[in-house]
């Protein structure tokens, strides 16, 4: 079965990694300037779909009616396509600079959409070119992409069958450019205060919820893993022990590494029932309406 789930370890692929993670800042920064502003910044979040990673459909600043932009891990290209039928392509390939895609893309999006502008400086990462300049990162493995597409697959499979029965608000499976990871978020219905005072935690964290979710790891955690934690996090949440994974009190989340989920019978099984506990836990310490926290487990049934 581990066959199945590819083995994804940051120290493996760093340089691919951080390259195809500049590239969907691209696509995030895109949809930030063009897409109506939504609670918890769901405007600006990727999705993972059966080619990569790549928008929702943005409006054309001219009126003309609404782009997508994709990385197709595929092909191996970046894409924007047009509403009218419109589509450009360019290659993702080795030694082919983050500054050169980028500036190849913005250019191909004002041709067929009109004219946007976007901040080039990447956000929650260690590196401060700006994305548009950036002759720094310019490895790209097919062969990792492939890998890591296949692992964030999966995953995002697992993130979907979690979030589905739920009855409270909701995301979907979004692919966060920021932090390059697959998240969902189940909320409770009730206000919270944010961690900080800043823009983005302002906007992003103003409300209680759960948040499961999976990265390919980084410089700070080199292995893939699910995770998950709560906001706010009561004392009780913190450090207990579960049907499977580990607190974290570094990261200050419940982690499943990846290896530990290949290694398993059922890798997905395992996977789910780590996010279930999880949630189930949160809900428990948290002090969540009972009847949201049973319904993540399917009760009531979803579909009658």
């Amino acid at each position: 079965m581990a066959s199945d789930w590819p083995a994804v370890n940051y120290e493996d692929w760093s340089a691919t990694c951080d390259t195809l993670h500049a590239h969907t800042q691209v696509l995030g920064k895109l949809a930030a300037a063009l897409a109506p502003p939504e609670p918890q910044f769901q405007h600006v979040a990727l999705r993972l779909t059966a080619r990569g990673w790549e928008t929702a459909p943005l409006p054309a600043r001219d009126g003309s009616g609404a782009i997508v932009v994709a990385l197709d891990l595929r092909s191996h290209e970046a894409i924007v396509e047009h509403t009218a039928g419109s589509v450009w392509r360019t290659p993702l390939v080795a030694d082919r600079s983050v500054g050169e895609v980028t500036r190849a893309t913005l250019g191909a999006v004002r041709e067929l959409a009109g004219p946007v502008e976007i901040n080039p400086m990447p956000q929650e990462v260690t590196w401060t070119v700006p994305l548009d300049e950036d002759d720094e990162h310019t490895r790209y493995d097919p062969e990792q992409v492939a890998a890591y597409f296949a692992a964030a697959t999966q995953a995002a499979l697992v993130l979907a069958a979690f979030r589905a029965p739920y009855r409270g608000r909701s995301t979907p499976v979004n692919a966060w450019w920021g932090s390059f990871d697959l998240a969902v978020n189940l909320f409770s219905g009730e206000p919270a205060d944010p961690p900080a005072d800043d823009y983005i935690m302002r906007n992003a964290m103003n409300a209680e919820e759960v948040a499961v979710g999976w990265w390919p790891g980084d410089g700070r955690y080199g292995k893939a893993a699910v995770y998950a934690y709560a906001h706010p996090a009561r004392d009780a949440f913190t450090g207990a022990e579960q049907s499977a994974g580990r607190w974290d009190a570094a990261l200050g989340e419940y982690v499943l590494d990846w290896d530990d989920v290949r290694a398993a019978a059922d890798p997905h099984a395992l996977a789910l029932e780590f996010a279930r506990s999880v949630f189930r836990h949160a809900c428990a310490t948290c002090y969540w309406d009972p009847a949201l926290a049973a319904s993540a487990d399917g009760t009531p049934p979803p579909l009658t």
